[in-house]
C-alpha cells in the first residue's frame, strides 16, 4: 500500500527532475526557475520613494513579456528559543523592574504567537519557458531561464528589492517541500 501512495503522489508531482540554480524541468517538457525575493519596507518609504517604487514596478510588469508566477507564503514564527533566551536572562537578573518587563515581554509575545500573528513571509517569482518547439536543446532552455533571471533581477532591484536565485537542488527540494507540507509549517 506504501508503494502505491508514493507512486500516486510522485505522477500528481509535475516535476521531472531538478536541475541545479533554481532551474526544474516539469513533466509537460517545460523549465521553471524559483527566484527568491527579499523584499523592502514599502511602509516606511517616503511619498516621492513610494511614486518611484511604483513606477519601477510597473516598468518590471512591461518588460516582462514571459509568464511569471508571485508567490507569497507565510510562515508561523517560532518564538520558543527566544523565549528560552530571555528566561534564561531573566534567572540573571536582580532587578526587579527588568524582571517584571520581561516576564510581560514573554507573555506578550506568547499571546501574539498563540493568536497566530506572529509570521514571516517569503516571497518568490517562478519565471518560465514553455518553448514549443521540438527538440530544442536544454543548455538553450536554461539559458534563456537565465537571463530572464537577470531581467527580473534588474528590474526589481530599481524598486529596491534584491532577488536570489538558488544553487543547489538541497535548497528548491526545501522550498518544494515547505509549499507542499504547509500543515506542518502552520503548526509549528
Amino acid at each position: 500500500m506504501k508503494a502505491q501512495e508514493i507512486n500516486s503522489v510522485q505522477e500528481w508531482l509535475p516535476i521531472q527532475k531538478i536541475l541545479d540554480k533554481g532551474i526544474i524541468k516539469l513533466k509537460d517538457n517545460s523549465y521553471i526557475k524559483i527566484i527568491k525575493i527579499f523584499p523592502i519596507n514599502y511602509n516606511l518609504k517616503s511619498d516621492l520613494e513610494k511614486e518611484a517604487i511604483l513606477n519601477s514596478y510597473k516598468i518590471f510588469l512591461k518588460t516582462c513579456s514571459f509568464d511569471i508566477q508571485i508567490l507569497i507564503q507565510s510562515n508561523k514564527e517560532d518564538l520558543s528559543k527566544h523565549i528560552s533566551y530571555i528566561n534564561s536572562q531573566i534567572e540573571k537578573e536582580n532587578n526587579q523592574k527588568i524582571l517584571e518587563l520581561s516576564k510581560n515581554y514573554i507573555e506578550f509575545i506568547q499571546k501574539i504567537n498563540k493568536e497566530k500573528k506572529s509570521s514571516s513571509k517569503n516571497f518568490y517569482v517562478i519565471i518560465k519557458n514553455s518553448s514549443k518547439k521540438e527538440n530544442i536543446q536544454e543548455e538553450i532552455i536554461i539559458q534563456d531561464l537565465n537571463e530572464k533571471y537577470f531581467k527580473v533581477k534588474e528590474c526589481l532591484s530599481r524598486c529596491g528589492n534584491i532577488a536570489q536565485e538558488y544553487d543547489t537542488k538541497e535548497e528548491i527540494k526545501e522550498i518544494i517541500s515547505s509549499f507542499l507540507n504547509t500543515r506542518n509549517f502552520l503548526n509549528n
